[in-house]
């Protein structure tokens, strides 16, 4: 059979979840991400946004645009009672790298820039290599051109196979992190995640774990920044986001030798049962959207039951698992504390939370992680109230339509991570232990 152009792909999405076909549109992911693409995630999407917006009425052109490696497809589909954009990601394969619905605006194609607090001529950036052997990763350290030694951060992406700008949609939060830190006298060096340059071979370890997705890579850039002359070794960082900030204290006690952790909506819920929160909120308040999504989350609930089971072991089937994901990566996850871990860490933590994050968000999250640090001597806590989990500022009840239109990461929080940054650095401070 002809492989769909990427435009008649993403108009065949549409038909499938009008249709209410999201099995059928799991299958047109690639094999990679596959198993992170729930029919019941897809379902819950599509009928919050409906649920709101109403009856289809009319379904426009498809739109084509280059982005990387992959094409990206709009489609503005209008409602009774609005409009949205359907954005498709298609690999050169012809298969699906992403899906996402968006508001109207987001059917015209926009250029993404620098955000207003960064300036480019401030510094400068070198391309590298993270790790060795098949698993090394292209990554990109940017320092200030002012001489050093500088203080340098490593950051973290947040959970599937993103690349070192964690881009979502036309959107590039932790390119802007990296700039708007390098701006401040910040050396940072971002990495494309394993799971984004090494598809094939991730697909292909069944016993791939948190470890592999994170802690290696984690490790091995510290040592790369230490041994870099215009980086002062005594003033590294780790910064994670989203499940790289859940996994960060994790990756700090493996290097051993940071100087300080920033965690970044990092949930501290275990990640199975956080998927049936979200998936949750995503069911929205309505009624019938509601009860709609009751067979869905009940689906979701028992994966996570099975999770957290004795009879978890490496030969459960993964399709009997959160995201299709293999039991050897829900053994490790499970088996990890990231408060407990982060609380025995001799390091200073700054932990940072957004009201509007319902991914991470201040209630399931914050408690958690201010329980558990009660007995640090070195935590500072900042909550952005105003900010999504992309640290996009907003108002009102924060959705997935909001990270499509380009926008950029609140100002307030990269200056103050900038500056919490500079004063630990400029005096004592442990180690991870």
């Amino acid at each position: 059979m002809t492989t769909p152009t990427p435009t008649k792909l993403a108009l065949i999405v549409v038909e499938m979840a009008r249709a209410g076909r999201f099995a059928e549109i799991r299958e047109l992911f690639s094999p990679t991400l596959r198993p992170m693409v729930t029919p019941a995630v897809l379902q819950t999407a599509w009928e919050h946004e409906l649920g709101e917006k109403g009856e289809i009425t009319a379904i426009g052109e498809a739109r084509s645009e280059p982005s990387g490696p992959v094409a990206v497809v709009r489609v503005l589909i209008s409602c009774e009672h609005g409009s949205l954009t359907l954005v498709a990601s298609v690999a050169g394969d012809g298969l699906l790298a992403g899906v996402e619905l968006a508001g109207p605006e987001a059917s015209e194609p926009e250029t993404w820039g620098p955000p207003g607090y960064v300036d480019p001529a401030r510094f400068v950036e070198e391309e590298v290599t993270v790790g060795d052997g098949p698993h090394a990763v292209p990554g990109t350290l940017s320092c200030h051109r002012c001489p050093g030694p500088h203080l340098a951060v490593v950051l973290l992406g947040g959970s599937g196979p993103l690349d070192r700008d964690e881009t979502v949609g036309r959107n590039r939060p932790l390119e802007d992190l990296a700039w708007g830190l390098v701006s401040r006298g910040v050396a940072v060096l971002r990495f494309d995640k394993a799971t984004f340059s090494h598809p094939d071979e991730v697909r292909e370890a069944p016993s791939f774990t948190l470890e592999d997705e994170y802690v290696s890579h984690a490790t091995a850039a510290v040592e790369l920044l230490r041994h870099r002359r215009a980086i002062d070794p005594d003033a590294l960082f780790l910064l994670g986001h989203s499940l790289g900030g859940t996994v960060a204290p994790r990756a700090a006690a493996s290097s051993g030798s940071v100087g300080g952790l920033v965690i970044l909506a990092g949930d501290a819920q275990p990640l199975q049962w956080a998927i049936v929160r979200q998936t949750r909120y995503l069911a929205g308040p309505q009624p019938d959207q509601a009860t709609a999504s009751k067979p869905a989350i009940a689906a979701l609930v028992e994966q996570a039951r099975r999770v957290d089971s004795d009879e978890l072991c490496t030969s459960t089937p993964s399709s009997d698992l959160p995201l299709g994901v293999p039991a050897p990566y829900w053994l490790d996850l499970r088996s990890y504390e990231p408060v407990a871990v982060a609380a025995s860490l001799e390091c200073s933590i700054l932990l940072l939370q957004r009201g509007r994050n319902y991914q991470a968000s201040v209630d399931d999250n914050l408690v958690r992680w201010q329980t558990g640090l009660a007995g640090h001597p070195d935590v500072t806590v900042r909550v952005y109230p105003a900010d999504n989990h992309l640290i996009f500022s907003g108002s009102g009840p924060s959705s997935p339509v909001e990270y499509e239109p380009a926008q950029h990461v609140d100002e307030a929080l990269v200056a103050d991570i900038a500056a919490w940054l500079a004063a630990h650095a400029a005096s004592p401070h442990g180690r991870a232990s």
